[in-house]
This record gives C-alpha cells, structure tokens and sequence, in this order.
C-alpha cells in the first residue's frame, strides 16, 4: 500500500491533467474526464484506506488480561463477579462430582418425546398439564424439566451395565415454565437433575446420596424425611424434606421441602433399553434457584433474573 503522501501527489499531479481537457476536441474530451473520474475516485479510496491504516498504527495496544489499578485519566475498572445462580450450581455440582457422578448439561430447546414419552406419561396423560409447557411454532419445547434428559442419559451409558458397571450421572440446566410470576414462582429457573442404575440400586442408597449432598451444601449434619409424592416416571415417589440448617435460624423444629425423587419407573428403563427386571435406579430433581434463596436468605426469586447489578454486586 502507498503511503498517505504518495497518494496525495498522485491526486495532485492527476488534477493537473484536467487542464488538457481544454486541448482536446470536443469528441475526446467525454472519454478523457471519465477516465480522470475513475483514477481520481480509485485514489482518493487508496487515500482513505491509508490514512486509517496510519490511524491504526498510532494506536497503542491494550492488555485486557492485565489488572486494572487507579489512574486520574483512566478510572479504575470494576471488576465483576459471578452470579449467585452459577457459583451455588458450581457448589452443587462439585460435591455431586467427589461422589463419582459424571455431569451432563441439559439442551435449551427439546422435543415431545424426550420432554413426555420416554419418561413414562401417556399420550393425553392429565399430569402433561401440569407442567405448563412453553412451545415454538416450531413444535420444540424448552424444557420445563431437566428430566428431559432422563432417556439420553441412560441410553449413553446404558453399555456401562453390560460390563459390570452403573449409570452415575447428574445434569444441570435451565427450565422454562408458562407461571404467573411472583415472589415464589419464576418462568425461568435453574435445575439439576440426578440419576443412578445399578443392579441393586435402592431406596435408601438415594437417600443416602441425597443426606450427602445437604449435610456438605449446608456444613453441618441434618435430619432427612420424605413424603409422598407422584411422578410418572418415578415409582414409587417421594418428595424429600430436610430439617431448617442452623445457617438458616433452624433449631431442629422445622422442615423444609426440597426436590423430588424416588426409584426409575420400569417403563423408562424399557425405552431406554434396560432391563428392568435386572437393573434398578433412583432420580431426583431439584431447583438451584431455591437453595441459593435459602442460603442467601432472599425473599423474592425474581431477584435472579432481575438483571439489576445492585442486587448482584452483593455477591
């Protein structure tokens, strides 16, 4: 490329040329100007580009990886922080790891069959409405549980079985549901999702798992009970509930309710193509955003999807 004087001379030395066009006859000089238009249009974009070439190179690099530090022309950078949501998923998702699950992160968009049929509801089953279920005009759906990943996972690890193995497995992910929002409930939330199959999988090793996972999170030993619950593709199924932790202002007299859970329904395992009659396996799901609102002691979970930086610049 030119230097930005070189073209400059060019376009001087090219202006003088349109003196000649009073030396031509008349018939030369339409083709003659139109040629002097397009050299002089060609160099004065040569121009351009070098001149922001020059600009270019005049200006200093920056070092975005260095920290920032208190300058009277620059002020200092502030830096930012994690939101609360993914440092407690991290949390969750560490603990679950020491225990030996492998992690899967659950998709943004899936289809009827994962969101329905491979976890055991019928066509036209009545608790498909209850998931208020968010749709494209597409047909997919954003998932309203991360238990659409129920049947990939399995089917992932499924050959794990044949070699003597299990099917350890948790999955995070985003939820979509169609709420009337308020302080208690959000269309968006966060949710991890957990699955074990063994050939002697029980109830009580869920359990255990679980007790696990709210002793560390919370860093103190807790009382665990279940109630009933229903699931589809659950059976049979529990909701679980743990004492109110210290950190919380619990003083052994008073439970919280915290996921639900309960032993994989045969039928999942069948699509899935497991044998039920060998394997047997345990899941449970529960909701990020309420361990961070208990642990944070927040009142509102609009809070999380709130965007505000005040809210977040506390944590």
């Amino acid at each position: 490329m030119l230097s930005v004087e070189d073209i400059k001379k060019s376009l001087k030395a090219l202006n003088a040329e349109y003196a000649k066009m009073k030396t031509l006859a008349k018939e030369e000089r339409k083709a003659f100007g139109i040629q002097l238009n397009e050299q002089r249009q060609k160099l004065q974009q040569e121009l351009q580009a070098a001149e922001e070439a020059a600009a270019s190179r005049k200006v200093k690099p920056i070092d975005v990886t260095a920290p920032s530090a208190p300058n009277k022309k620059i002020p200092e950078i502030k830096q930012g922080s994690k939101h609360p949501l993914m440092t407690e998923l991290n949390r969750v998702l560490d603990i679950y790891s020491h225990m030996g699950f492998n992690i899967i992160e659950a998709r943004q968009l899936d289809d009827e069959f994962h969101m329905f049929e491979a976890l055991n509801f019928p066509d036209g089953h009545p608790a498909r409405d209850g998931y208020d279920t968010f749709r494209t005009e597409e047909g997919f759906i954003p998932p309203a549980h991360t238990s659409t990943m129920q049947h990939r996972a399995l089917v992932r690890y499924r050959d794990d079985l044949e070699k003597g193995g299990q099917i350890a497995v948790v999955i995070p992910g985003r939820v979509f549901r169609n709420e009337d929002v308020d302080a208690t409930h959000e269309h968006t939330f966060y949710q991890c999702e957990g699955i074990f199959v063994s050939e002697d999988a029980t109830m009580g090793q869920m359990l255990g798992v679980l007790k696990n996972l709210f002793e560390v999170y919370y860093g103190q030993d807790l009382r665990i009970k279940t109630q009933p619950g229903y699931f589809p593709f659950t059976e049979p199924s529990v909701e679980l509930l743990i004492e109110k932790p210290k950190s919380l202002g619990g003083k052994g007299d008073g439970w919280l309710e915290m996921l639900g859970c309960g032993m994989i329904h045969p039928n999942v395992l069948k699509i899935a193509g497991i044998d039920s009659e060998k394997y047997k396996g345990f899941a449970w799901g529960g909701g990020i955003d309420r361990l961070a609102m208990l642990k944070y002691g927040l009142n509102d979970v609009r809070y999380f999807e709130s965007g505000k930086l005040e809210f977040l610049k506390e944590f």
